[in-house]
């Protein structure tokens, strides 16, 4: 097993001894670190569905503790037959907190209400 982690740690070295790893990993990601100083931001996530709100805590895999948040998605109506179709619907609901597993998010964005000004 030690054999393993040493084969692994110098992978991650060059060879002139020096660690190559990337900052991401040290690092958060900038976005998050704005959002902490109590700015919104706007999250897109694989469920089609969209948080906009705070950001009071997160890891390096974007998992993320929301607060204030505001979600939104599209639904579209079933329609019978011979009905005529239906438009899509948008809909929102308001979470005081929750917890977002960093797997579903897929960009995390400033407000663009703040960004504009």
């Amino acid at each position: 097993m030690r054999f393993l982690l040493s084969l692994q740690r110098q992978k991650q070295r060059g060879r002139d001894g020096s660690d190559k790893r990337t900052s991401y990993h040290h690092e958060p990601p900038q976005q998050a670190k704005i959002s902490q100083e109590q700015h919104s931001v706007l999250i897109n996530c694989h469920i089609n569905k969209k948080f906009l709100g705070c950001v009071k805590a997160f890891d390096r895999h974007c998992n993320m503790v929301l607060e204030n948040e505001k979600e939104m998605w599209t639904e579209v109506p079933k329609s019978g037959k011979g009905k005529k179709k239906s438009k899509p619907v948008n809909k929102d609901c308001y979470i005081s907190k929750m917890f977002l597993h960093g797997d579903s998010v897929i960009v995390v964005l400033q407000n663009p209400l703040i960004t504009g000004k």
